[in-house]
């Protein structure tokens, strides 16, 4: 199973962009994103739920951040608007199958991870 993430870059403050996550030899239920600025721990962004269509997002992004997923596919995509500088970090998507509500926020509750994508937001 690998988890292929691409879509990160450079882009000034207000801009956006568009992170993609693609999955190969296997389906998940739950597949998200989490991100990680230099010296910090890694935190939850935003995960979709397939079997309910639901997706959850930390206070941070939400209103400016959107997830979703292509099933055909396996790829789940994070669409990222209006970004600040305080958004600039290694973004990594995951994925599992076991997961509950409590955990679905817990980077350690995810047994697979795609190598990461650098954002960068200048101001």
């Amino acid at each position: 199973v690998q988890l292929q993430a691409s879509g990160g870059g450079l882009v000034q403050a207000g801009g956006s962009l568009r992170l993609s996550c693609s999955s190969s030899g296997r389906t998940f239920y739950y597949m998200g994103w989490f991100r990680q600025a230099p010296g910090k721990e890694r935190e939850f962004v935003a995960v979709f739920r397939k079997n309910n269509l639901s997706s959850y997002y930390s206070d941070s992004v939400k209103g400016r951040f959107t997830i979703s997923r292509d099933n055909a596919k396996n790829t789940v995509y994070l669409q990222m608007n209006s970004l600040k500088p305080e958004d600039t970090a290694v973004y990594y998507c995951a994925a599992d199958n076991n997961l509950i509500m409590t955990s679905m926020r817990s980077a350690s509750a995810y047994d697979y991870w795609g190598q990461g994508t650098l954002v960068t937001v200048s101001s």
